[in-house]
């Protein structure tokens, strides 16, 4: 039986199916050879229908694709420019951010790349930051987002495994600070060593303009981002006050955006509202099919006693928690460079979740772990996904791309055994 399964899924991946296609086909394979009814299947999907947390997926991602399609990057660093211009790294420093919170809100590393890689990729090179490092910050940077709130990660991960989404909003706030703080210190470290306490001097008009130093253009600047300033501050004080639900606060989300960038800032016009919803929808549409498929494949897989066994066999020559915690985070590394992460939550973290807990692993700071290596994976060589999407955005080769994101990973990796084994970091709020 398994070999009949693992036969099927080599040889639909070989020929090219979405893995959302692979996984539904495996689970019909598999309920079929055991006698299981195939409406199982659907019976799943039914039952997420009533899951309320899950429509807050398509409307966060749709606020996503809004502001990652309108010029709201553009006016994101013209802030950070207005505020950072004195400060060695500033423009580095600059581009973690403005990253971090696309990331956070698209749900998606490889869109922030497309969406900021070329407009912040010719003002680090102008303000004469290495070529490599240029290329490393913006290839790691691109995921950097995924711990802060709104993640639709997050939100995931709270949808299969069940733990409350509010919960896992705090839990990442300062596990994803230390990772953007750490690359922001590496930053400074650079922009002290060539000398830059300034942003470069392009044509004026363009992007990278100047900043002034005066408190004129920083003034100037907040106005005119403070519509997307607001939208963050808005969800997380709204969730966090108990005011309103997830789900409320996505609808909220995606009408604010919808009004911002279509009637106030009318960057995007009604014509392409339809592209957008249909990229917003094959998305979110592949998530729910990978959910629904993988949970009712998983639940097989919980009748037959398959994490049970896997229990077992680790705790026979595995006693020590810091042992499985080294472990786990090379496994999920593993998978964060071959699986989507939309994938790999909802295949693994199932699996994972009654083995970490028979080590007394908290369900949140598991979910912070298994997030913070699939981030981290996603630019880990050979073939993490944003090393090919920062290698056709940029337009450079991809054995470049594997030399100059290797200092941030190490820094990357550093933060990652403190997350991992100070519990602390991510369970401060719930103690």
């Amino acid at each position: 039986m398994s070999l009949l399964t693992t036969l099927t899924g080599l040889l639909l991946a070989t020929v090219g199916t979405p893995l959302f296609v692979i996984i539904a086909v495996l689970a019909l394979v598999v309920f079929a050879s055991d006698g299981v009814d195939l409406t199982v299947l659907f019976i799943e999907m039914y039952r997420l229908a009533d899951e309320p947390a899950l429509t807050a997926i398509p409307l966060f991602a749709f606020s996503g694709f809004l502001l990652a399609e309108s010029g709201a990057a553009r006016r994101l660093v013209r802030l950070s420019e207005a505020l950072l211009w004195w400060l060695p790294g500033g423009l580095a420093i600059m581009a973690l951010s403005v990253c971090a919170l696309l990331t956070a809100f698209t749900g998606a590393s490889g869109m922030t790349i497309v969406a900021v890689g070329g407009l912040l990729f010719p003002a680090l090179q102008q303000a004469r930051y290495p070529e490599s490092f240029s290329l490393g910050l913006l290839t790691t940077s691109g995921s950097l987002g995924l711990l802060f709130p709104p993640s639709i990660p997050l939100i995931l991960y709270g949808i299969v495994s069940e733990t409350p989404i509010d919960e896992l909003f705090v839990a990442g706030i300062a596990p994803g600070m230390l990772l953007v703080l750490a690359l922001a210190g590496y930053g400074f470290f650079v922009g002290r060593r060539v000398n830059r306490t300034s942003f470069p001097e392009p044509p004026a008009g363009t992007p990278g303009d100047p900043p002034e130093r005066s408190g004129e253009r920083v003034v100037s600047a907040c106005v005119e981002a403070v519509w997307e300033l607001l939208l963050p501050v808005a969800v997380i004080t709204g969730i966090y006050s108990g005011f309103i639900a997830v789900s409320e606060a996505a609808a909220l989300s995606a009408m604010y955006v919808l009004v911002v960038e279509m009637v106030l800032r009318r960057e995007i016009r009604l014509s392409q509202l339809p592209g957008i919803i249909r990229e917003t929808m094959v998305l979110v549409g592949g998530i729910y099919l990978i959910l629904a498929s993988s949970m009712a494949y998983t639940s097989f897989l919980i009748d037959a006693e398959i994490p049970t066994r896997l229990l077992a066999t680790l705790q026979g020559g595995i006693e020590s928690r810091l042992l499985f915690l080294v472990l786990l985070n090379l496994f999920l590394l593993a998978v964060g460079c071959m699986i989507d992460m939309f994938s790999a939550l909802v295949v693994v973290v199932p699996l994972i979740l009654p083995v970490a807990a028979a080590y007394d692993i908290h369900p949140v700071h598991l979910g912070i772990i298994f997030l913070a290596n699939l981030e981290i994976g996603y630019s880990t060589p050979p073939v993490g996904l944003n090393l090919f999407i920062a290698s056709a955005r940029l337009e450079r080769p991809i054995l470049q791309l594997y030399r100059a994101s290797l200092p941030f990973l190490l820094i990357l990796l550093a933060c990652l055994l403190v997350i991992t084994y100070v519990p602390a970091l991510s369970l401060f709020a719930l103690d």
